[in-house]
């Protein structure tokens, strides 16, 4: 592997562009209303084609997150101030147990897969975002701070509804933005309503490939890809 054990400069291979299964790419964001990376975490391809990307969040993997300029975690400053105080970057471990990630091209939302220790199912978390979009080495997406979770029995809840108006308060998105996030909500919980894919799926009893190893972060996890597609 290049780079010391970094994350393969994997170029998508075939007239798809789809990676192969233990393809080692990064998932990043960037931060909401500007152009830098703020968050990137190495993942392992587990399913790539024209229907669905599956990636594997291994636990210990090395990571990059946001911070208060001062070092404070995010979520500890009181929601009035989160969002305006000066921010930076820092590596970190992703502790606990690993996420299975699930993505379908164009869609507006990522869902998630938490086990407990032991591989006791916990619930999906569908993640709202702009859709994927591909490049050589991974994919990019903007959070949109409103997410749901999902629970065994079905039931679901919206999440973070608190720090969704704040960043609308902050300036972080319009209200024309706010609105499609709030669509693509309100499409999200008809195909839990609905239990369609991926919920459907079995994907809770999926497990990795014991011979995969935990992805490296590479030093250049925030480079410009030089060419994307969506």
């Amino acid at each position: 592997m290049a780079d010391g054990g970094a994350v393969r400069r994997v170029e998508t291979g075939g007239a798809a562009g789809f990676w192969e299964p233990g393809s080692e790419i990064l998932w990043r964001y960037r931060e909401n209303g500007g152009a830098r990376f703020h968050i990137a975490r190495p993942v392992t391809v587990v399913r790539d084609d024209a229907e669905l990307l599956a990636v594997w969040l291994a636990p210990g993997t090395e990571c990059v997150r946001p911070v208060l300029a001062d070092g404070t975690p995010v979520h500890l400053e009181p929601l009035e101030s989160r969002y305006t105080k000066p921010r930076t970057v820092q590596r970190d471990r992703w502790f606990g147990t690993g996420v299975l990630k699930l993505a379908r091209p164009a869609e507006p939302w990522s869902v998630w897969l938490f086990w407990e220790p032991g591989w006791r199912f916990k619930n999906w978390y569908v993640n709202l975002e702009e859709p994927l979009v591909r490049w050589e080495g991974g994919v990019d997406s903007v959070d949109h701070f409103l997410d749901i979770s999902v629970h065994p029995d079905r039931s679901w809840h919206w999440r973070d509804e608190d720090e969704f108006a704040q960043a609308l308060r902050d300036g972080l998105m319009d209200d024309q933005q706010a609105e499609k996030v709030r669509e693509a909500g309100r499409a999200a919980v008809e195909v839990i309503r609905a239990w369609g894919p991926p919920f459907s799926e079995g994907w809770q009893h999926w497990r990795p490939d014991p011979s995969w190893t935990v992805p490296s972060l590479p030093e250049d996890w925030d480079r410009t890809p030089a060419r994307v597609s969506s």
